[in-house]
């Protein structure tokens, strides 16, 4: 092999590893938040509404949990007790009034903003007008409660301190895709993301221009040859 083929093929194996290496794994970006959820039975289900415009019934079951997910598919479900007995044992039923049990999951030390601690993960019994909204029987057992502009709830007994829904690395890597599973709007979050074409676009563009130099190196020798 000559000096000029062992380079071409040292920038090919150059070219291949950093595909499989950017293809294989990709950084997850997520949200930190409070996500809201419904109790249906034995297991959560993740709110079809925000608590401000949400109803419950009496006798409902309602979660909050902080966490950093990447969106409802991914998002942390609460822990700990979530029925609706226990929690409101202490609380009897007034005419008028409904009572609404809330399970309040402050989260993990590895998803708390820097320099916070989440508290203990606790429980509510809140007794409310009938017509009131979660929002209304959050603020009536755990505030103060944070908003943003936007409505966003953003602190719950006044945790965390700051911040609200800021986008921030998970820590999770996600596996890449098969032909079959990617559609058309992974494909453009993959281009659109930070401005540019992803890596794998990229040095699958590299690949294949080593591919057709080398090409069009061996046509040449072989007709220096001839």
């Amino acid at each position: 092999m000559t000096r000029r083929l062992r380079a071409l093929s040292a920038v090919l194996l150059a070219a291949v590893c950093l595909l499989a290496a950017g293809v294989g794994q990709a950084q997850a970006v997520g949200y930190r938040y409070w996500s809201f959820w419904d109790r249906d039975g034995g297991h959560w289900t993740y709110a079809t509404e925000g608590p401000s415009t949400a109803r419950p019934a009496d006798g409902d079951v309602q979660g909050f949990r902080f966490a950093v997910s990447q969106d409802s598919q991914d998002a942390a479900q609460p822990r700990g007790s979530a029925d609706f007995a226990a929690v409101c044992a202490k609380t009897p039923a007034q005419q008028g009034k409904k009572r609404i049990a809330l399970v309040l999951d402050f989260g993990t030390k590895a998803d708390a903003p820097s320099g916070e601690t989440p508290p203990a993960p606790r429980t509510a019994c809140a007794r409310v007008p009938a017509d009131a909204t979660t929002a209304e029987a959050l603020a009536a057992v755990a505030g103060p409660l944070r908003y943003d502009t936007n409505a966003l709830l953003c602190a719950i007994t006044g945790y965390p301190r700051k911040g609200c829904g800021e986008q921030v690395a998970s820590g999770k890597s996600t596996p890449s895709k098969s032909g079959a599973e990617v559609d058309k709007k992974d494909e453009a979050k993959k281009t659109d993301e930070g401005g540019g074409p992803s890596v794998g676009l990229v040095t699958g563009g590299a690949v294949v221009l080593v591919l057709a130099g080398a090409a069009v190196w061996q046509a040449r020798r072989r007709r220096g040859d001839a």
